[in-house]
C-alpha cells in the first residue's frame, strides 16, 4: 500500500458527526469508537506515511489514536476533530524521531525532518502502483511536502493545515506554492532524462567539461 492508494473520499464522514462519535466513544460507546476510527483512519495513516515511511505508518497511527483517547476530554471544539487528530499525529511523528535522535546512532541525523526522508522499501507488495508520484513527493522538502499533502491530497483548507502544521496560514500557502514549483521542476527533469535515455545525442555534439 502506498500513500497514494486511496483518496480523501474514503473518509467522507462530516466532521461534526465525527466529533459526536469521538465524544460518545470517550464516554464508553464501543460502536462510536469504531465509527470514529473508520472515519479518520485513512487520513491519519496517509499523513504519517508521507511524513515518515509506510513501514512506520501502522505503528504511528496506532500511537496517534492512543494519544487521542487520552486527550479527548480536553478537546474544546476550537478546530474540527479531524484537524485536532492530525495535529496529534504530527506530534507523534516528531516525538518518535526526537526519541530516535537521542539514542546512539550510526548515521548523522540532525532531527526528525531529515529522518523523514527515508525511502520506501522497494520489495513491498504493490510497490509499482503509484511509485512515480510517491517518489516525487519523497523528493520534496519535508515542510513543503507536509503542506502540499494536507491541502492538495487530504483536501484540508489552508487554515486547517496551518493548525495541524503549527504555523501561519501564509507560511502554508508559501510552502504549497514552492512544492508545486518543485514538483513541476522534478517532472520536467524526469521527462528530460527520459528523452536523453531514449535518444542519446552524438558525442561530437556535446560540449567538453
Amino acid at each position: 500500500m502506498t500513500p497514494l492508494d486511496s483518496r480523501r473520499s474514503g473518509d467522507s464522514t462530516p466532521d461534526f458527526d465525527l466529533t459526536a462519535r469521538a465524544l460518545a466513544g470517550a464516554a464508553g460507546d464501543p460502536e462510536a469508537v469504531d465509527d470514529f476510527v473508520r472515519g479518520t483512519h485513512r487520513d491519519v495513516w496517509r499523513f504519517v506515511a508521507y511524513l515518515t515511511d509506510v513501514q512506520s505508518a501502522d505503528d504511528l497511527t496506532q500511537e496517534t489514536y492512543l494519544r487521542a483517547w487520552t486527550a479527548l476530554p480536553r478537546f474544546t471544539g476550537a478546530s474540527s476533530v479531524r484537524t485536532w487528530l492530525l495535529s496529534i499525529a504530527r506530534r507523534t511523528v516528531v516525538d518518535r524521531y526526537r526519541a530516535a535522535a537521542a539514542r546512539p546512532r550510526t548515521a548523522a541525523v540532525d532531527d526528525w525532518v531529515e529522518v523523514a526522508e527515508r525511502r520506501q522499501d522497494i520489495t513491498r507488495p504493490g510497490f509499482e502502483e503509484g511509485l512515480a508520484l510517491d517518489d516525487l513527493f519523497g523528493a520534496l522538502h519535508p515542510a513543503r511536502r507536509e503542506a502540499f499533502v494536507l491541502t492538495q491530497v487530504l483536501d484540508f483548507g489552508y487554515a486547517e493545515a496551518a493548525v495541524i502544521a503549527g504555523c501561519p496560514i501564509g507560511t502554508v500557502r508559501s510552502r504549497v506554492a514552492r512544492a508545486r514549483s518543485d514538483l513541476i521542476a522534478l517532472l520536467r527533469e524526469a521527462d528530460g532524462a527520459g528523452h536523453d535515455c531514449a535518444e542519446p545525442r552524438p558525442a561530437a555534439h556535446r560540449k567538453a567539461g
